[in-house]
């Protein structure tokens, strides 16, 4: 799979395919060290091996990088791509450059945020809120009411992080009213997370748990604590994502629990779905690809399942 993070490189990597235009996939991801999107990214390089087609990675220049994201899209609109897949940066910026693409013929499929304002040929993830509210009451369970808690939000341009945070809050809130929820604002960088965190129990001694909106979060607010001292089990930690480093740390009984997504799954079933529809064949408007709860008791499971060692 070739992976760049420049976006004027997508035409010299399409130039230099053995593959025509008519057979390359552009796939617009958001991460390529991310743990979580890692996973993602294999699994849409397992797609493309086994349809046969010609799989053009791009990434952002930076966490973020809407610009780039664009730049991508144009030149993979100019070069004539047969598919393109986005991992969008921002829902609604992704907007003009998805509707110029559908505009020219070229189906697009959203993998993991949805795209606000254009419409696409398909959208794969999660059903964010829904997990999100599963999330917010098993966090719940885990602290009492009237205990403080923090949350680390996503970014909140785009839908995942809206959806997250909403269904977190609302459900969370709902099981306990008087729990404080004292927000950490990222846009996904697990820095930004650990600062965050640090600040807030620096200033606040009764905080029982952080939650993240994402597993980068996770071990951000997890180097938080460890950087003040805390050990294991002191403050509770939940993860949203189900990324191999998340659950190692809850093997050493730091994460109590974690919202896992398919990470693989919405890689594979992405790549899947745009090569179907550069055929020109139907695809599902909306592809759930689900998720799995898990715990202390259940990681064995999980882990077995997607290929966690």
């Amino acid at each position: 799979m070739n992976m760049t993070f420049a976006g004027v490189a997508v035409a010299a990597l399409i130039a230099g395919s053995t593959a025509s235009a008519q057979d390359v996939i552009g796939y617009i991801t958001k991460s390529a060290t991310n743990a979580g999107w890692m996973m993602i990214n294999q699994g849409a390089a397992d797609a493309a091996e086994e349809e046969g087609v010609n799989l053009v990675s791009v990434g952002p220049a930076f966490q973020g990088d809407l610009s780039s994201q664009l730049e991508v899209f144009e030149n993979l609109v100019a070069q004539g791509a047969a598919a393109i897949a986005v991992a969008p940066v921002d829902s609604a910026g992704i907007a003009p450059a998805v509707n110029d693409a559908m505009g020219a013929g070229i189906p697009v499929v959203a993998i993991d945020t949805g795209v606000a304002g254009a419409e696409v040929t398909s959208f794969v993830a999660t059903d964010n809120y829904a997990v999100a509210k599963v999330q917010g009451a098993v966090a719940a369970t885990l602290v009492e009411d009237g205990q403080p808690i923090i949350y680390v939000t996503g970014n909140q341009a785009q839908s995942t992080g809206q959806e997250r945070r909403n269904g977190f809050v609302e459900s969370f809130s709902a099981a306990r009213p008087n729990s404080e929820i004292l927000e950490v604002p990222t846009e996904w960088n697990s820095q930004e997370a650990q600062e965050g965190v640090e600040a807030i129990l620096n200033s606040r001694q009764d905080v029982a748990m952080v939650a993240n909106a994402w597993d980068g979060g996770t071990m951000g607010a997890k180097a938080a604590l460890e950087n003040l001292g805390f050990s294991a089990g002191d403050v509770k930690l939940v993860g949203f994502d189900g990324a191999g480093d998340a659950i190692a740390a809850m093997d050493e009984g730091w994460v109590h629990a974690n919202t896992a997504q398919m990470l693989y799954q919405m890689g594979y079933q992405g790549i899947k779905a745009a090569s179907a529809a550069a055929r020109g064949e139907d695809v599902s408007a909306r592809i759930d690809t689900g998720f799995f709860l898990v715990t202390p008791m259940t990681s064995g499971t999980y882990k077995a399942m997607v290929g966690i060692e």
